[in-house]
């Protein structure tokens, strides 16, 4: 049913594939409850091309289920979620392209794509989120908020987070200045909820866990009808739990010896 639904989308012209003059840059999936789910990216057909369409297809079918199964004012599902679609799909053509590919190369390409995932995505955003929440404790402290307290606070996470064996430069301590994130208060964290919660949903599909599938596409066309950890729950992922999390760092371990092996 979902590759019907997603192939229906491929041939309803409601993806606008190619680089053009003027065109911005990305990619989104964007619509409204009673149109399609609409999608704007610029197609030249690598890898990482390739992994943006099915992220984007990941957000249109979130959409295109809610849209569906809720009523209007159910159907928008919360930021907790919202990057969760999308990454469970990335997740399931890197394992698809790792279990294919016939080379050496390819084959370290997709592991490497997998940890570099999970390092920017679950570890960096996290760090994100600790500085966040450090530096609006110091204002309301009544802390003066230099730029230099600023970097040091960020350059310190740095190198508590990536540990001793990764080299922290000097430079990287400006960098908080240039995330616009942080101008969206604690939106950071959900990069990193997203995609625990998507691994462990694609790992229970993987797994041909029991009524996995269904659960998946039970949560899809939930929309925002309940709390994000209760639907969350209920297509078999328990955020409260920290073995949900624990996975992610699992899979992690396990795709670094792969990658150690092959190089």
């Amino acid at each position: 049913a979902y590759i019907n639904d997603l192939k229906q989308l491929f041939d309803s012209n409601c993806i606008d594939v190619y680089n053009n003059n003027n065109k911005r840059n990305g990619a989104y999936s964007w619509g409204s409850y009673d149109t399609l789910p609409y999608v704007l990216l610029n197609f030249e057909g690598n890898f990482n091309d390739v992994s943006t369409i099915a992220h984007e297809l990941g957000h249109s079918m979130h959409s295109l289920y809610s849209h569906k199964r809720q009523e209007y004012h159910d159907s928008g599902y919360p930021i907790f979620l919202a990057e969760i679609a999308s990454t469970v799909n990335e997740i399931l053509l890197n394992e698809y392209l790792y279990r294919n590919a016939t080379s050496r190369e390819d084959k370290i390409t997709y592991l490497v794509d997998f940890l570099d995932k999970v390092r920017t995505t679950i570890v960096r955003q996290t760090m994100f989120a600790e500085f966040e929440k450090i530096i609006h404790e110091k204002e309301n402290e009544g802390v003066p908020l230099t730029s230099e307290k600023l970097c040091n606070i960020y350059y310190d996470l740095n190198k508590l987070y990536f540990g001793p064996n990764v080299v922290s430069d000097e430079e990287i301590k400006y960098e908080w200045s240039r995330i616009p994130h942080f101008y969206t208060s604690f939106y950071v964290y959900k990069y990193a909820t997203g995609l625990s919660s998507a691994i462990a949903l694609a790992s229970n599909i993987l797994d041909n866990k029991p009524n996995a599938k269904e659960a998946y596409l039970e949560f899809l066309s939930s929309g925002g009808k309940d709390y994000p950890l209760n639907i969350l729950k209920k297509a078999g992922v328990d955020m409260t739990n920290p073995e949900s999390i624990q996975i992610s760092f699992d899979l992690f371990s396990k795709k670094l010896e792969e990658l150690k092996t092959l190089l």
